[in-house]
């Protein structure tokens, strides 16, 4: 089961981005759940919010375990520096609590950066944060989830084996609240080859899921804009980047991709939209099409 869906807009308030969602027939969808600008370490979800949430995903079709809640972009658990890491630790935290109060499947955060060079002790850090926020949310199905970088300058969480890294750094107890996602254009970018060939896409899956000991728990389905090994984090509609077509069709008939959010993070050709137009974008649209296709024809 192909559960494709889309980072929608959300002027007017996620539960807009949900229903711009169900009016354009997916069944999964990421959001933020507060501004990705901002460390939001006291931000929280007032029950009338819930409220409206639940009701926005029931009228789309979506079921909440189907949802993503993308990390501000601010957080950075990796930086030596104490006091930036106490406000993105909390602030992971903080995302952690809105989306289990939220009732979604996951949040994903990218791990930061090792900005003064020490890779292992900024892998460390993450995994530091990462209990810190477990330790201060009572247990849900909502899971912490780190995607995988573009590899630029000093960012941490390029390779399967620096992801697992952070993975073994949770407690045996609270190991199955935690997990990954990859990112197709990050892959690209961080020079995985996995527009090559079918086999070569397989040995990035099949490495990611031997360094962590599971599968990814999303998909982020993004072309590239920059090519092969570029570091360059540019995404591209599905078909106009340097991946091209027909390695989505390629992933979309992987084991992995059975059963979990497989969300778009692509430009949009409409980027402001009124806060209560739940027309969905036609360039998400026409992906969403297109790779139900490619799973087709690659079968």
């Amino acid at each position: 089961m192909l559960l494709l869906g889309s980072h929608c807009l959300d002027e007017g308030g996620i539960p807009m981005a949900a229903r711009r969602a169900g009016r354009a027939g997916m069944q999964a969808l990421q959001v933020f759940s507060a501004v990705p600008k901002f460390y939001n370490d006291k931000v929280g979800v007032k029950p009338e919010r819930l409220a409206r949430w639940q009701e926005a995903l029931e009228i789309a079709g979506i079921r909440p375990e189907h949802v993503i809640v993308h990390a501000a972009y601010v957080l950075n658990c990796a930086t030596p520096d104490e006091e930036k890491w106490a406000r993105a630790a909390a602030g992971l935290a903080k995302e952690f609590e809105r989306s289990t109060t939220l009732g979604v499947k996951g949040v994903c955060f990218h791990p930061g950066a090792a900005t003064d060079g020490d890779r292992d002790a900024a892998i460390a850090r993450v995994s530091e944060a990462m209990r810190r926020a477990l330790a201060a949310v009572p247990e849900g199905r909502t899971r912490l989830l780190i995607e995988n970088t573009a590899g630029a300058g000093t960012t941490v969480g390029r390779t399967p084996e620096e992801v697992g890294a952070m993975l073994r750094g949770i407690p045996a107890a609270d190991r199955h609240r935690t997990g990954y996602g990859l990112d197709t254009c990050h892959l690209f970018a961080s020079g995985f080859p996995i527009a090559e060939s079918r086999a070569a896409l397989t040995e990035v899956l099949d490495a990611f899921e031997q360094a962590t000991g599971e599968p990814p728990a999303f998909l982020h389905l993004n072309d590239s804009e920059g090519a092969c090994g570029s570091n360059k984090d540019r995404h591209r509609c599905i078909g106009e980047g340097l991946i091209g077509a027909t390695p989505f069709g390629w992933l979309l008939q992987d084991r992995r991709a059975q059963g979990i959010p497989l969300i778009l993070e692509t430009p949009q050709e409409i980027e402001t939209v009124a806060d209560d137009d739940d027309t969905p974008d036609p360039w998400d649209v026409k992906s969403i099409a297109l790779l139900r296709a490619l799973a087709q024809e690659t079968a």
